[in-house]
């Protein structure tokens, strides 16, 4: 990541471009701004950012178009900035692939700090792409084995399908449906119950205390993350 990563806001009130504008450069972040989808990913090719702010609500080309075309072209981080603040559009938001969500109004400092967040987990990702830490588990996505603490741990084949889902989506939310579908099948995207019964068996595997897991985090009604240590960290998720 550079010192000064590139941030492309795309917004068709012209205010906002200028907030974000003199806001981010003032964050540390050199800006690109585009009023519409085709500005945007006009600029994009000629100039790729390295993450983009993205409106929804835009005439022509809404934000979740945008947010296609961009990922057909190149792999980038993308948070929607939007005022749709209701619980399905947050969800809708990141199921369409947005690394994260942002409500209007917002704060510098917040936004700032969700950018930078984005971008460390993109970072890690690349960084732990076949053995992911979180704390003190490893998974290994190419030997398909896990430990705590260097010893194997003792799962059963369904604790590992969900371990090793969330290990290859480390640092990305990963949605409840998404999960469902992937471990047990597409007749099982809405039974969240049995979802929760077995995050919760693999938590009191993995988890110092599982009422207060660090490594499989909740974020209710949309999905769960596992976050990759980085440098022997453990980095905090952004909150969507």
């Amino acid at each position: 990541m550079n010192s000064r990563p590139t941030v492309l806001a795309v917004d068709d009130e012209p205010s906002i471009l200028r907030m974000l504008s003199i806001e981010l450069k003032e964050q540390g972040f050199d800006v690109l701004t585009a009023a519409d989808g085709a500005d945007a990913l006009a600029l994009a090719d000629v100039h790729p950012p390295d993450i983009v702010l993205l409106d929804i609500l835009m005439p022509d080309q809404d934000g979740l178009d945008v947010l296609a075309a961009l990922r057909s072209r190149r792999d980038v981080p993308v948070i929607f900035v939007t005022a749709k603040d209701g619980g399905s559009d947050r969800v809708q938001g990141l199921e369409s692939g947005a690394d994260d969500y942002i409500v209007k109004p917002f704060s510098a400092e917040e936004l700032s700090a969700r950018i930078r967040a984005v971008l460390r987990r993109w970072a890690g990702r690349a960084k732990v792409a076949r053995v992911v830490t979180a704390g003190r588990l490893t998974v290994d996505l190419v030997a398909n084995t896990s430990t705590l603490d260097g010893k194997t741990l003792d799962l059963t084949r369904t604790e590992w399908s969900v371990l090793q889902h969330l290990a290859a989506n480390a640092g990305r939310v990963v949605l409840n449906s998404e999960l469902l579908t992937k471990v047990w099948g597409p007749e099982y995207r809405d039974e969240l119950q049995y979802l929760r019964v077995w995050i919760s068996r693999l938590r009191r595997k993995i988890e110092d205390n599982p009422a207060q897991p660090s490594v499989i985090k909740t974020l209710h009604g949309i999905g769960y993350i596992m976050e990759p240590s980085l440098d022997g960290e453990t980095v905090a998720p952004s909150r969507a």
